[in-house]
């Protein structure tokens, strides 16, 4: 491909040699002059389009952008999903890069607000020139990202944690993917927990947003259908110093436990004011609570033995063995946050399918995402030396099967995993979280 710098080397040879034609006694006419000056135009048109049309053969490195809660209500999961993410680009780099070249990454904190996620969204891509986006976090600013900025732009998002049924059909033009379970599938999986405690009648106190909606009624719908029971549903508005009232409308029809929905700010006001008052002392937790903030301000005597749900990762493959030993490689601990893992996978997925697409251009890598994540295919795992084999498969052209360090990633049509775990786990007396179990879900 012929660059803008080489039209101009080629429009000075061009003079050169009309000049020596001179020289030699041999003068152009005006009538060849003008030929030639109309044939150079016509050449140079023609190689800008070429070089307008045809991709790089060598793109610049790939930017891949972080976006998530560092502070605010979801911080602690947060900051380790960054942790994660920044662990895949390690990972990436040692491998070769993409392209041949490191690549590179931002990070952006939504502060759990839509409004700063879509603004720090709209800086990585216009400012700092980001490629692709491993994000946001909630699935409120998840889908303020996708449908004011990712999605108009040709940006490719995938979100670790968000799992509300709204994203399915948010209007993103086919660029928002998920690396987590929909609710659609959590909520059944908790409505089973909640039926295996041996509770046929529950209040729930759900986050008033994308999230909390989306579960709750999922939850509710399979508790009642598949196991018969009673459901009391509430929602809630983060930052009210006191949630007395809403629990109190929660009891009307005398439930057995309560089943929260809510991230630790007000969750933890609602436990306290829960077990304070003698409302409740027995609880059922979604995924935003399986949370050491909680047993540190409630305390583990409280909170011993009740289970919740979360999104689960493949239990014990290879890939999620070489993924948590070389976690605890880099950050000399264990991880403990659901979405860890799926913002390491996300990072990996879009460097495998820009490898695939030996481009930067969002819409060529968005079609190559749905190639790197299930079989048949070169199998990759979370491991450098398998990455490095992968990223050269991509670049040859081959189907690529990445089985993360949480599941493989097989996209619907709506960006939806169409496979996965749903993971159970308990608060322990001693102060822990254990996970206890998954559930497996196939389309």
């Amino acid at each position: 491909m012929l660059r803008p710098a080489t039209l101009v080397v080629l429009a000075a040879t061009a003079a050169a040699l009309l000049l020596a034609a001179c020289s030699n006694g041999d003068e152009p006419t005006e009538q060849a002059a003008t030929a030639s000056t109309q044939q150079q135009a016509e050449q140079g048109q023609a190689q800008q389009q070429s070089a307008q049309t045809q991709p790089d053969a060598t793109p610049g490195p790939l930017k891949i952008a972080f976006l998530g809660d560092l502070t605010g209500g979801l911080a602690e999961i947060g900051v380790e999903m960054r942790d994660g993410f920044l662990l895949a680009i390690k990972h990436i780099n040692e491998a070769g890069g993409v392209f041949g070249q490191p690549v590179e990454f931002l990070i952006g904190d939504t502060n759990t607000d839509p409004t700063i996620a879509v603004e720090e969204a709209r800086r990585m891509i216009d400012i700092e020139g980001a490629h692709v986006i491993v994000g946001a976090h909630s699935s409120t600013n998840t889908i303020a990202v996708a449908e004011s900025i990712t999605g108009p732009a040709g940006i490719p998002q995938i979100s670790p944690a968000s799992s509300s049924p709204q994203l399915a059909v948010a209007a993103d033009s086919d660029f928002l993917f998920r690396a987590t379970l929909n609710d659609k599938v959590q909520g059944p999986a908790l409505a089973q927990l909640v039926n295996e405690q041996g509770y046929t009648n529950v209040g729930v106190i759900y986050r008033d947003d994308a999230w909390g909606q989306g579960i709750a009624d999922s939850f509710a719908e399979a508790f009642v259908e598949s196991w018969g029971g009673q459901v009391v549903k509430v929602a809630v508005a983060p930052q009210q110093a006191s949630y007395l009232s809403e629990i109190q409308q929660s009891l009307q029809n005398q439930p057995q436990a309560l089943v929260m929905l809510a991230y630790v700010p007000e969750g933890t006001i609602i436990l306290r004011e829960s077990i304070e008052n003698d409302l409740y002392d027995k609880f059922v937790f979604g995924p935003t609570s399986r949370n050491f903030s909680l047993i540190e301000d409630i305390g583990a005597d409280y909170l011993a033995d009740m289970h919740g749900t979360a999104p689960g990762t493949a239990p014990g493959t290879e890939s999620a063995l070489l993924w948590e030993a070389a976690f605890i490689d880099e950050y000399e601990r264990p991880y403990a946050y659901p979405y860890t893992k799926q913002a390491y996978d996300a990072a990996l997925a879009f460097a495998l399918a820009a490898e695939a697409a030996q481009s930067t251009d969002g819409a060529v890598i968005r079609d190559q995402l749905r190639r790197i994540g299930g079989a048949p295919g070169q199998l990759v795992l979370a491991d450098i030396g398998s990455i490095r084999l992968g990223l050269e498969a991509a670049r040859n052209g081959e189907d690529i099967d990445y089985e993360g360090a949480a599941q493989s990633l097989e996209w619907d049509e709506n960006g939806d995993l169409a496979r996965g775990y749903v993971g159970i786990w308990r608060f322990t007396a001693d102060g822990g979280i254990e996970d206890t179990g998954v559930i497996p879900y196939e389309q």
